[in-house]
């Protein structure tokens, strides 16, 4: 009988076998066809169109027209493209290192970067580059491309500028040694309240766990036993540091994603090592502009129940991308497969209305009011899942919070719109600090000498509605009482970052923002222990 039924199980096994390989044949077979097809149609274009065609667009083109028809996130990269493409994620580029701003016509360094080779010949804040090489570059029209072409450039190569700076007659001659200059992907540390840490991570690259390990070390040494992970406005980026950051906050074996695909078998990602956070409470700050590697983190953290997620529901971008060589240089990323929770949740939203539906959602969120509304969002049961401490969370593309947090317009009047889109805070800033920096850093030697002493007198505000009136923005009777809180914390912020740092601007800036108010207030109370949440 066991010898009948090893007979059959043999048999089944040889005619499914061969049932799988006559399909995957036949699918080879079709495939074939089709390159055929495609190869033929471009050699009869090319040898027998009226006129003379170029072949490299045309496949181009094709390219671009097919992976069109597929899914919104894959995309072709053509030669010229690639590293550029890629600079923010490995986490450094070549160049002479300073960050910029274009001022009147003219490119004023708001600081070296710090062990770069400006910083190295002494180039400072304030300075004015007028000449790079023998081409002068002020009052010239320049643009932000401009910059990147004449001082980006092979490490070891040289580049002679020529540098106004106020208190000197002269220009001042600098030769710079171009080097690998360092982009850093946490904008922000600094502790939020006697007790916690807060980090904002702005992306998601090579260099960003090396980054995020310092900044908690010297969070948990100055205290901090709680902390906010600030994933606002972060697009994402590698798959890799998206587990390796969530495995800082949960217990090894956990999983913290799985992708899964058609052609691709079910992966797992699974937290292995003790993280620098596994205890203590955790928040994480989302919003509409949270997509990718920032769900990840951010659904693993909701899904273990071992932290509260504040904000707006994110982005909804759970495809993965494979990167493809292609002849020449070129690239694709092709979408391979989907991210998946560890409840099961796919991070991605549909996109079956096609492209431009797709990335017209986040108006469409404004305009139905889900921005503003937690119950304009509704979800059916379908979509409903379980954490282990039988806490409910939701499918159906993107993160959504525990603590819902409206889009904040009260304060955001057409007054400060203007003033953004004039450039007015910036320029004012720069300009204002071109005549004052030396007075203002020996009399603030420090951020928090500044933080505790420095205001917004009403001659320093008359100067700046002065200048805003000369930049066409409009000021009505009235307006800026309105926004005179926002308005002045952003001066105030602005002032902060181009004296000290960046993380110094949102140190300000966060105290006027509603989310990371109520984190503050949640961290205070026992609303982790009512949510059931893992933090001890």
């Amino acid at each position: 009988m066991k010898k009948i039924s090893l007979t059959l199980c043999f048999l089944f096994v040889a005619i499914f076998g061969t049932f799988a390989q006559q399909k995957i044949e036949k699918q080879l077979n079709k495939d074939s066809i089709q390159y055929d097809k495609f190869g033929k149609l471009l050699y009869t274009v090319v040898s027998q169109y009226v006129d003379s065609v170029d072949s490299e667009e045309l496949v181009e083109n094709a390219i671009i027209g097919m992976l069109k028809e597929l899914d919104p996130h894959s995309v072709y990269i053509p030669e010229k493209e690639v590293n550029r493409m890629n600079e923010p994620l490995e986490g450094n580029f070549e160049g002479i290192g300073i960050q910029f701003n274009i001022l009147n016509d003219t490119l004023v360094v708001v600081a070296p970067i710090s062990g770069g080779p400006s910083e190295e010949v002494g180039i400072a804040s304030g300075d004015k580059i007028i000449f790079v090489g023998k081409e002068n570059i002020a009052g010239t029209g320049l643009q932000n491309s401009d910059v990147q072409r004449l001082l980006r450039g092979k490490k070891g190569t040289l580049v002679e500028v020529l540098i106004k700076r106020n208190g000197e007659n002269d220009l001042l001659p600098f030769e710079i040694k171009r080097d690998k200059i360092p982009i850093y992907s946490i904008d922000a540390s600094y502790m939020a309240s006697p007790e916690t840490g807060y980090i904002k991570v702005n992306r998601f690259a090579r260099t960003t766990m090396r980054e995020f390990v310092q900044a908690i070390d010297t969070l948990k040494r100055d205290g901090a036993r709680n902390l906010i992970l600030d994933l606002r406005g972060n697009g994402g980026g590698y798959l890799t540091t998206a587990f390796q950051l969530a495995d800082q906050f949960l217990g090894a074996g956990k999983m913290i994603v799985y992708t899964e695909g058609e052609k691709q078998i079910r992966q797992e990602y699974k937290a292995t090592r003790i993280g620098t956070f596994e205890t203590g409470k955790l928040i994480v700050l989302i919003d509409e502009g949270s997509a990718s590697a920032s769900e990840i983190v951010s659904g693993a953290v909701q899904d273990w129940d071992r932290g509260m997620i504040i904000g707006r529901r994110s982005f909804g971008k759970g495809l993965v991308q494979k990167p493809f060589n292609l002849p020449e240089g070129s690239m694709i990323r092709l979408t391979t497969a989907r991210y998946y929770t560890p409840t099961g949740r796919s991070i991605q939203r549909p996109y079956d209305e096609g492209k431009e539906s797709y990335y017209n959602e986040l108006n469409r969120r404004f305009e139905n009011g889900e921005l503003m509304e937690k119950d304009s969002i509704n979800f059916p049961d379908s979509l409903t899942y379980y954490t282990p401490n039988k806490r409910v969370v939701y499918g159906g593309g993107g993160i959504m919070p525990d603590i819902f947090i409206p889009l904040d317009t009260a304060l955001n009047t057409e007054l400060n719109r203007n003033l953004i889109r004039r450039g007015a805070y910036n320029q004012f800033v720069l300009n204002y600090l071109n005549r004052n920096r030396e007075e203002l850093k020996i009399k603030y030697t420090s951020f928090q000498s500044f933080k505790t002493g420095f205001a917004l007198d009403d001659q320093l505000m008359d100067e700046f509605f002065i200048f805003a009136k000369k930049k066409k923005v409009k000021i009505e009777e009235g307006e800026y009482e309105k926004s005179k809180k926002l308005i002045d914390t952003q001066l105030n912020a602005l002032f902060a970052r181009n004296l000290y740092s960046v993380s110094a601007y949102f140190e300000i800036i966060n105290k006027l923002n509603d989310s990371y108010i109520e984190a503050l207030k949640v961290l205070k109370g026992d609303s982790f222990k009512e949510a059931k949440l893992n933090f001890e």
